[in-house]
């Protein structure tokens, strides 16, 4: 705030002076406040509003982290708000055409054995599309494989690997996230463990129930995994994608076949609308979180065949 141009008489002992006018002339009657004056009256409306802008900013990020399981992270390092939500209504849009995998004549026997096979083969697909939908060919072959298992196991599910992908690139960037990495086994590492369960910001309570073993934490759950499986979940969908004998969260076949399967429950059919919808929803039930994963699909669908 400026200082009044004359002291007050007997002020800061100075001699009082004729006093000049600090209120231009015209037709406002006077009332006008001095051009410093106005100035930084302006100047502090402007913080204020700056200031506002920046609460409600950040508190929208808060929300935005917590709903996609990130509140550690900048909201550049959120792989769900690096995706546009798509312009469409939910339940009215099926699950994307794409490029489907190679057929592999997968071995019989067990479900579980689904990693054999012509891997020279699905790998050459993988190889051929990975830099057009700028997905890792070590991911998309993953995905390729649960494609082809669940195609056999539930043919009217009608399940495409470009879901799989959608929802992989919104919950971590296909094993990416924060530098992790895969490696040519399947494993990710670091491994990515979600934030606690503990109903903050959207997030139910949920107590631990695997005693911290695949999330490292025994008080609350968190989710586990390149498609971010909650301990509880894992346990009822646990598959081994590549034929190890093993089944881990944070190997992205045993993740993908996994998530393949548990999206065809309860006989979806995800070549409709409300099929679709019913089966990404049962991951996140939210219509933004839906069409995030929908505008991925649709993009490595359109990107596949191109």
């Amino acid at each position: 705030m400026s200082a009044p141009t004359d002291p007050t008489p007997g002020s800061r002992d100075r001699v009082a002076g004729p006093r000049r006018s600090t209120v231009r002339s015209g037709t406002d009657g006077g009332t006008t406040p001095p051009p410093r004056r106005r100035w930084a009256l302006v100047g502090r409306l402007g913080l204020v509003v700056v200031l506002l802008v920046a609460v409600v900013g950040t508190v929208v990020l808060v929300s935005r982290q917590g709903e996609f399981g990130r509140q550690d992270a900048g909201a550049e390092e959120i792989p769900a708000l690096e995706v546009e939500p798509a312009p469409v209504q939910l339940g009215t849009v099926a699950q994307p055409d794409a490029l489907a995998p190679p057929s592999l004549g997968l071995p019989g026997g067990a479900p579980e054995s689904s990693g054999g096979g012509d891997q020279t083969s699905l790998g050459s697909w993988a190889d051929g599309i990975a830099s057009r939908v700028d997905v890792p060919a070590r991911a998309l072959q993953a995905y390729g494989v649960a494609d082809l298992a669940v195609k056999r196991e539930q043919p009217d599910c009608n399940l495409s690997w470009v879901t799989i992908a959608g929802l992989a690139r919104i919950e971590s960037n296909h094993g990416r996230y924060r530098g992790a990495s895969i490696a040519a086994d399947g494993k990710i590492t670091p491994a990515i463990i979600g934030v606690p369960l503990d109903g903050t910001s959207g997030n139910r309570t949920i107590a631990d129930t695997d005693r911290g073993v695949l999330d490292g934490d025994a008080t609350l759950d968190r989710a586990v995994g390149p498609l971010q499986f909650i301990p509880s979940t894992w346990a009822k969908w646990r598959s081994d994608g590549n034929g190890d004998g093993v089944a881990d969260p944070n190997n992205i076949d045993d993740a993908a076949l996994a998530t393949g399967r548990y999206l065809c429950a309860g006989g979806r059919d995800l070549a409709t609308g409300p099929g679709w919808r019913s089966a990404v929803l049962s991951y996140n039930n939210s219509d933004d979180y839906g069409r995030r994963v929908y505008a991925a699909a649709q993009s490595y669908a359109q990107a596949s065949q191109g």
